[in-house]
């Protein structure tokens, strides 16, 4: 008897897949928009280069979110896989349009051109960040990996992306405003533009790592990697590179 080999989820699994992807990116445009605006005029009240550099982040999770609702907006899964370059190309130009502004920036506030004051409003967001989006990034690399998108496990990268930054804006602020710190506010920010180069040169080359179907027989065991892949451990968590 000749054994099937599935080489995806089938037609109704990858509607259901589609559904949630769709809610989940619309969650994250909602909660980015507010994101934006909420880091973007406390830095500039507070003059601090790595809170306005995390509120344009937001403003290119909006960018690369809305890529993918666009893709995902095509119900056929042909003209989605269709779309799947182009939205792949615009995050990448999202994350260096983002690196470049806050490269510039930080060098600014690091030549002695401004220095940042402390900013309780962007404290507190930081920290809201990085309790919300990590959920937010497992829940949409999880449909992206399952469904073979490398669209939207490159948005869930984006999403987590914004989980580090929350960390390291919410280290720079405090440092600043406990210690008098002026100099890791820009520090701060340059990590940011660092990680942003990596992701963006990621999204750019399509590496779609871990976002093989994990229906296929072979891949599964690996956890939905593909060969020679080391991003994502059997249990379908993610590894070091």
């Amino acid at each position: 008897m000749a054994l099937q080999v599935s080489l995806g989820p089938a037609a109704q699994r990858r509607a259901q897949l589609a559904r949630r992807i769709r809610l989940l990116v619309a969650a994250t445009i909602a909660y980015n928009v507010i994101e934006a605006i909420v880091a973007i005029t406390a830095g500039t009240i507070a003059s601090s280069t790595a809170l306005i550099g995390f509120g344009l982040d937001s403003v290119v999770e909006v960018s690369s979110a809305a890529a993918v609702a666009w893709q995902f907006s095509a119900a056929d899964h042909a003209v989605r896989e269709a779309r799947e370059k182009t939205a792949l190309r615009i995050i990448a130009a999202s994350f260096f349009a983002l690196a470049a502004y806050v490269t510039v920036d930080s060098v600014r506030a690091l030549t002695g051109t401004g220095e940042a004051q402390h900013s309780t409003p962007g404290i507190v967001l930081a920290a809201l960040s990085l309790a919300v989006m990590p959920f937010l990034s497992a829940a949409q690399r999880r449909a992206g990996r399952e469904l073979g998108s490398a669209s939207a496990v490159a948005d869930s990268k984006q999403t987590l992306l914004c989980t580090y930054l929350s960390a390291v804006l919410l280290a720079g602020l405090l440092a600043n405003s406990l210690f008098g710190w002026t100099w890791a506010d820009p520090i701060a920010a340059l990590v940011i533009a660092a990680v942003a180069v990596k992701e963006g040169r990621e999204a750019w080359r399509g590496d779609t790592c871990c976002a093989v179907p994990i229906g296929a027989d072979a891949q599964a065991e690996r956890g939905g990697c593909g060969s020679g892949c080391t991003c994502c451990a059997p249990d379908g968590k993610e590894g070091a590179r």
